[in-house]
């Protein structure tokens, strides 16, 4: 995500709340400035803070590397028959195509949350490892083990054989306010025990295109490769985020750092220990954000709520009395700011709970009481693997907030691609965020559709694209030769 090896920013004495008072007004010369005993006082004093907040954090960090085994096709001659060569360097030089396979390594982070050696950090930081290792900051070593991953949130538990380890305490992500002091720590390009503090920039940040499901702390607290799973605390030392990525137009730190919050961390972390999967909360409604003008004809005041557009027979919100038109402004005493927010607080919520749902229909308020379901297994299901030339294409829906980050105009219809995995056909012809419009010169409209056109090519086949890239649009062919 990555780069920049600062420690620390100085905060202001005001975010650590502590009450100083001076008398000694004298000063103290710094080369042919003069620098007040107030200013160093205050600053030695937010330093020290600082630095006790670092101590007693650092040793619940964790270095994790892990390593995977991926076939790469073998190098590639233009004289593959030709007996000159391979009289010179065998009977093997010059055959296309044949598979070898390859170790890679990654780095991460991790954080301890039980004693016993429970972990949390990144889905991405151990995804299809053979092999994971854990480093602690007594420079101990331990294997570790994946007790449960989670895709949808970009989170994994794994475990170490341990025990009386440092484990950091949770804190309450939901009381995070804007501008308060954060510090990360991790192993940014594998430099164990790295720290660097900022503030909350915001709360609440989704449709980024890292996970399916999202609700980021966004912080500047510098965040690199390697800092994926560490940990972002606040003043008191509680774990109120896990570090996972950041915002980049060049590759490099920009200031625009993405963390899971805790209560989401905690829901899934405690979902894959005790029941070995992710278990989620169904309401079965089709929503959408409620617009300045779509406001005004459901007589709405304000443009803040979630428009139900469709209810699913014999689902909760059918059998809550919920209808076409309703719209969602509280779920569970907490306001619905908009759909991706109620999508959140509605998959946290455990299965069997009741929540009362506060709606406005018809210009008027009402209240219903709705019970929730587990999400269905048929919702659950990921897309096939691809056997063909886009294997190794992740895609998502478009959504507005990537029209807008992307500037794709609206006669633009397609899905945007997120993520090329290593050893994709198609990774030396499609970009991250490319909008892939037609396959095959056949439209594309939604991830449904692109999944049921590509689930039809044949492995060997070529493939057309129409893609929007920059600013126009481009054709683009996958070819396997």
């Amino acid at each position: 995500m990555f780069r920049t090896i600062h420690v620390f920013n100085i905060g202001l004495i005001l975010w650590l709340g502590l009450s100083v008072s001076f008398t000694d007004t004298s000063t103290v010369l710094a080369g042919e400035t003069t620098i007040s005993k107030e200013a160093v006082d205050i600053l030695t004093k937010t330093g020290t803070a600082m630095a006790e907040v670092v101590a007693a954090v650092k040793p619940s960090v964790v270095n994790i590397s892990s390593t995977k085994t991926v076939r790469m096709s073998g190098p590639q001659s233009p004289f593959p028959d030709d007996p000159f060569f391979r009289r010179f360097f065998g009977d093997e030089f010059g055959r296309q195509g044949k598979p070898r396979e390859q170790k890679q390594s990654n780095l991460g982070s991790g954080v301890i949350v039980d004693k016993d050696g429970t972990i949390l950090t990144n889905n991405h930081v151990i995804k299809d490892a053979d092999e994971i290792r854990v480093k602690l900051s007594d420079k101990r070593e331990f294997k570790g083990k994946v007790i449960g991953a989670d895709p949808k949130t970009d989170l994994a538990v794994i475990k170490i054989d341990a025990s009386q380890l440092p484990a950091l305490k949770l804190g309450d992500s939901e009381k995070l306010q804007v501008g308060e002091t954060v510090i990360a720590i991790g192993n940014p390009f594998g430099l164990n025990q790295t720290v660097t503090s900022g503030i909350v920039s915001a709360t609440g940040r989704a449709n980024v295109g890292i996970a399916d499901y999202e609700d980021f702390i966004q912080t500047d607290a510098a965040i690199n490769p390697g800092n994926s799973g560490g940990a972002l605390v606040n003043v008191r030392g509680e774990l109120v985020g896990i570090n996972t990525a950041i915002f980049s137009t060049s590759g490099g730190y920009q200031g625009i750092g993405f963390a899971i919050p805790s209560a989401m961390a905690n829901t899934v972390m405690d979902s894959l220990v005790k029941k070995g999967k992710v278990v989620r909360g169904w309401l079965g409604v089709s929503i959408q954000p409620v617009t300045p003008e779509l406001a005004k004809q459901f007589g709405i005041k304000e443009d803040t709520g979630v428009l139900v557009g469709d209810i699913v027979e014999d689902s909760p919100s059918d059998k809550a009395g919920l209808r076409r038109g309703d719209v969602i402004m509280e779920f569970d005493a907490r306001e619905v700011a908009d759909p991706t927010s109620l999508r959140n607080m509605v998959a946290g919520t455990p299965p069997g709970k009741k929540a009362v749902v506060r709606i406005v229909r018809e210009g008027k308020d009402q209240k219903l009481e709705v019970t929730i379901a587990e999400l269905p297994s048929e919702l659950l299901k990921t897309p096939a693997k691809l056997d063909n030339l886009l294997k190794g294409v992740i895609v998502r829906d478009l959504s507005p907030e990537a029209r807008n980050n992307h500037n794709v105009p609206k006669r633009i219809t397609g899905v945007i691609v997120t993520e090329l995995e290593e050893g994709s056909p198609a990774a030396s012809v499609l970009s991250v965020n490319d909008i892939i419009i037609e396959v095959d010169r056949k439209a594309i409209r939604s991830m449904k559709e692109y999944e049921s056109m590509v689930s039809l090519i044949k492995p060997d086949q070529n493939i057309l694209l129409l893609v929007f890239r920059n600013g126009s649009t481009v054709y683009l062919a996958v070819s396997s030769k």
